[in-house]
């Protein structure tokens, strides 16, 4: 229990920041493509305050950590509001919207393996361990949420890419399993049927981290 409450100490940071900057970043997005939706309700913030949704963000992300032992990360943060009908090309800049999620993912994973690197080459003092410990888990929680949002199933970023590329009547077809996409989401995660899609791409993704930056 004790190494439980330890990961999940040093899971807290990481975990926040990684749902949180991946919303402001689809707002942010959605604003230099013409919806100032999320701007003016003031959701483009760095502050995770301003993102952080109690269940989704704290007490699952929270509970799956602990039954897990860190093995497994799921959550969300309250969803950034985006217009897409206020985008200059809706259907077009809808792509580029949802890649800035999981783009801000893949970024956050590589500022976590930066500081994991000046950590390794440090000096050993009395935080070390626990710094290493977090930079891996923020390496690790991005990678994971990148790759799942990345799944074609809307509403997930993914989903809304996968609409956006396609051709107008199978995108309006498509984007109708909306209202069902996170059931089918959650009942893939807990049948475990997602382990066996993103494994193999966590640990490409993962091998190729530690090459880019010698760990």
């Amino acid at each position: 229990m004790e190494n439980q409450i330890q990961t999940l100490v040093i899971s807290i940071l990481p975990v926040i920041f990684a749902i949180t900057l991946h919303e402001a970043a689809h707002g942010y997005v959605a604003r230099h493509f013409g919806d100032p939706t999320a701007w003016q309700l003031g959701r483009i913030s760095l502050n995770p305050l301003r993102h952080i949704d109690p269940v989704g963000t704290l007490l699952v992300p929270g509970m799956i950590l602990l039954v897990s032992g860190g093995g497994m990360m799921f959550g969300w943060a309250k969803p950034v509001p985006v217009n897409f009908s206020r985008l200059r090309r809706p259907k077009a800049d809808m792509l580029w919207v949802a890649a800035a999620g999981p783009a801000a993912n893949l970024f956050m994973a590589l500022i976590w393996a930066f500081i994991l690197k000046l950590t390794v080459s440090g000096p050993d003092n009395g935080y070390t361990d626990a710094m290493e410990e977090m930079c891996r888990v923020g390496i690790n929680v991005n990678v994971v949420l990148m790759l799942l949002n990345l799944i074609p199933i809307p509403p997930l970023d993914g989903g809304r890419i996968a609409v956006s590329l396609l051709p107008y009547r199978a995108a309006v077809a498509f984007s109708r399993i909306e209202p069902f996409g996170i059931f089918i989401v959650l009942g893939l995660l807990f049948t475990h049927i997602l382990d066996v899609i993103l494994l193999p791409l966590l640990g490409l993704v993962l091998v190729l981290i530690r090459f880019l930056f010698n760990l």
